[in-house]
């Protein structure tokens, strides 16, 4: 990963990470997945967004640019955050 796509630096010495040998992962807090686990997995596919056409004020729209690359999937999570914790019922 590189640290330009995320909003903080990475702490992770990432050199060290790919240098270090599966055997000193820890694994402990992972639950093993059995077949009964994978006997009732499903795929979910994400759902197919729709192209609208939207007005945003240009300082709005100029500040998801800049925060981020992917800047329309961004106001995507933002609005479906809102709608999230506006749902009634």
């Amino acid at each position: 990963m590189k640290a330009k796509n995320t909003i903080k630096e990475s702490r992770t010495d990432w050199n060290k990470l790919k240098a270090m040998p599966d055997s000193n992962i820890d694994f402990s807090d992972v639950p093993k997945l059995d077949k009964d686990f994978f006997s009732q997995a499903q795929v979910r596919m994400p759902k197919k967004k729709k192209a609208i056409s939207l007005r945003l004020d240009p300082d709005v729209l100029d500040w998801f640019k800049r925060e981020e690359k992917q800047y329309q999937t961004k106001i995507n999570a933002v609005l479906r955050a809102y709608v999230e914790a506006h749902k009634h019922g």
